[in-house]
């Protein structure tokens, strides 16, 4: 890591190492509890736990989140696609700060475990539907690669607003740009 100041930033390699690595290990636990998923639960026999807190639910998602767009699941592919291309071609080889890199990491994991499941799943390539098993009272059901692209978006509206930080590691504060 590299100082400026009093911040501390990654090197090119270790924002890459970090992003993919986080990527990595985001879309092999979706897999992992989506195999499991398919493994032991049975589609009409939903499992409640914590008092009905989470219920394990096992359904096979066409469309997009809150089962929207049923009938377009190649465009969802296609953007998925461009999408996984922006952030590693565009976003990761900027990015120097430590929580934008993680934030990218978990983006990146999310759109591996629900892309994979795109090409690869029935009914077939580009329209394969994706594997979502966990419920919340009154929400829609969802899979550990939602969670990644949800936790992502959360870490980077606060390092937008709160921390106010860009990819870099510079801040966005205007009283600070003007010093600088």
């Amino acid at each position: 890591m590299a100082a400026t100041g009093t911040r501390r930033l990654l090197s090119p390699r270790g924002a890459w190492l970090v992003a993919l690595g986080v990527g990595l290990l985001g879309f092999l636990i979706d897999l992992a509890t989506k195999t499991l998923a398919l493994a032991f639960l049975d589609p009409q026999r939903p499992i409640e736990l914590l008092g009905g807190l989470l219920t394990l639910r096992l359904i096979f998602n066409p469309g997009a989140a809150f089962s929207m767009g049923e009938g377009v699941t190649p465009l969802f592919t296609g953007i998925s696609v461009v999408a996984l291309v922006f952030v590693l071609w565009r976003l990761v080889p900027r990015v120097r700060h430590l929580g934008w890199t993680v934030a990218l990491g978990l983006v990146i994991a999310g759109i591996l475990g629900n892309l994979t499941d795109r090409l690869f799943r029935p009914p077939g390539f580009l329209h394969g539907h994706v594997v979502d098993f966990l419920q919340l009272p009154n929400f829609a059901i969802f899979n550990v690669a939602d969670m990644c692209i949800t936790f992502a978006a959360v870490t980077i509206v606060w390092l937008v607003v709160i921390t106010q930080v860009d990819l870099a590691g510079v801040s966005t504060r205007s009283a600070d740009k003007a010093t600088t």
